[in-house]
C-alpha cells in the first residue's frame, strides 16, 4: 500500500525543519511527501530544498496565492498514493505517528466507530497534543486543546494536520472546499460523515502542535477559525448559546450591585465553565514552580474570554460573507 503524506506551508522557514526530521524520522517512512507553499516570502522554499537535495522524496509545489484547501487538494492532486495521509507544517510528530495512522488501512480487525461490524477503512482520525515552550503556551494548551478523554470517538472530526484517507473517499467527497480559507477540514470531515465513510480512530499517533504564544496571535486565530464557521454555516447553535451566556453573564453582573447572590452564581457558572482547563492544565503545570502555576491558573480565564470575544466577533463576520457570496459554494 502506498502513502503519500501531503502538507501546506508558507513562512515556516521557523518550523519547516522541525517538521520534516521529524516526519523523515518515523519508524515507518512515508515513500512520498507532497508540499504545497502557498507563496512563502521567507525562506521556507530554500529549506524545503535543502531537504530534497539531501535526499528526501518530497515533491515541492509553489503555488503563490493558493488558500490552504486549495493547497490541499493541490497537493492530494499530485500525490502517488491510494493512501492520503494529511498533517500540518508548525507540528511535530511522534515517531510512530506514520505508523499508527496507516496500521488500520492494512488490518483486517480494524473496528468502525459505531459499528459492531469490521471492513474496509476509509479515513483513519489521529490526535494532537500541545507542545508547548513557556507557561503561557502551557495555559493556552489547557484552556483550548481537548485531552484523549474529552473526546467522542464516534464523533470525533479529524484536524487535517492528523488524518488519514484514502484516496477514493477524497474523490468522492469532492476534495477540500475551496471556497472556504479556514475550517476546511471541519466541512470536509462533515462530508466524509454525510457520505457514509468509515472512520477509525487512534488517539496515540500524535501529532505534537504548538499553541499561539502571544494573546494577539490567538485573537486571530479563533477569530479567522470563527469567521470560517460562519462561512460554512457550522455551529449555528454552539455559537447562539455563546451569546446568550454571555448575555446573562453580564446581566448577572450588574445584578449582583443590587443584590450579592448573583455574583455567586456567576462565580459557580464561571466554575463549571472553567472545570475541564482546569483539569487539563494540573498535570501540565506539576513540574513547574510556584508562581508558574499562579500565571498559569490566571492565565486561562483570560484566554477562554479573549478566545470567546474573538469567535463572537468572527462569526457574524463570516455570516455576512455567507450571504453576499452563496454562488461560490461548491
Amino acid at each position: 500500500m502506498r502513502a503519500s503524506v501531503i502538507m501546506t506551508v508558507k513562512n515556516e522557514e521557523g518550523t519547516i525543519d522541525d517538521m520534516l526530521s521529524s516526519l523523515l524520522s518515523q519508524t515507518r517512512q512515508p515513500e512520498e511527501i507532497v508540499i504545497v507553499d502557498g507563496g512563502s516570502t521567507d525562506r521556507t522554499v530554500e529549506r524545503v530544498n535543502s531537504f530534497i537535495a539531501e535526499g528526501a522524496p518530497i515533491k515541492l509545489l509553489v503555488v503563490p496565492g493558493c488558500n490552504i484547501s486549495q493547497g490541499r487538494n493541490r497537493a492530494v492532486e499530485a500525490a502517488s498514493g491510494e493512501i492520503i495521509v494529511s498533517t500540518d507544517a508548525g507540528v511535530r510528530l511522534a515517531p510512530d505517528w506514520l505508523a499508527k495512522l496507516l496500521a488500520p488501512f492494512e488490518s483486517s480487525n480494524a473496528t468502525i466507530l459505531g459499528e459492531a461490524d469490521s471492513g474496509p477503512i476509509d479515513v483513519v482520525s489521529g490526535f494532537f497534543k500541545p507542545d508547548p515552550r513557556s507557561i503561557f503556551e502551557i495555559a493556552m494548551g489547557a484552556a483550548v486543546l481537548p485531552a484523549v478523554e474529552d473526546i467522542d470517538p464516534t464523533s470525533f472530526l479529524p484536524s487535517s494536520r492528523s488524518v488519514a484517507y484514502t484516496r477514493a473517499a477524497w474523490v468522492k467527497v469532492g476534495g477540500y472546499p475551496e471556497w472556504l480559507d479556514y475550517c476546511e477540514d471541519v466541512v470536509f470531515d462533515l462530508n466524509l460523515r454525510r457520505l457514509g465513510c468509515r472512520f477509525h480512530f487512534v488517539p496515540d499517533a500524535v501529532a505534537l502542535f504548538r499553541p499561539r504564544s502571544t494573546l494577539k496571535d490567538f485573537f486571530r486565530q479563533y477569530y479567522l477559525y470563527a469567521r470560517g464557521d460562519g462561512k460554512a454555516g457550522l455551529w449555528f447553535h454552539r455559537h447562539l448559546i455563546r451569546y446568550a451566556a454571555y448575555t446573562i453573564g453580564c446581566l448577572v453582573l450588574l445584578l449582583g450591585f443590587w443584590y450579592k447572590g448573583w455574583w455567586l452564581m456567576l462565580f459557580l457558572g464561571a466554575a463549571g465553565y472553567l472545570y475541564r482547563p482546569y483539569r487539563r492544565l494540573y498535570p501540565l503545570v506539576l513540574h513547574c514552580s510556584g508562581g508558574d502555576r499562579i500565571k498559569a491558573v490566571l492565565l486561562v480565564p483570560l484566554i477562554r474570554l479573549t478566545g470567546d470575544i474573538a469567535k463572537m466577533i468572527g462569526y457574524p463576520v463570516g455570516v455576512l460573507w455567507r450571504l453576499k457570496n452563496r454562488g461560490l459554494r461548491a
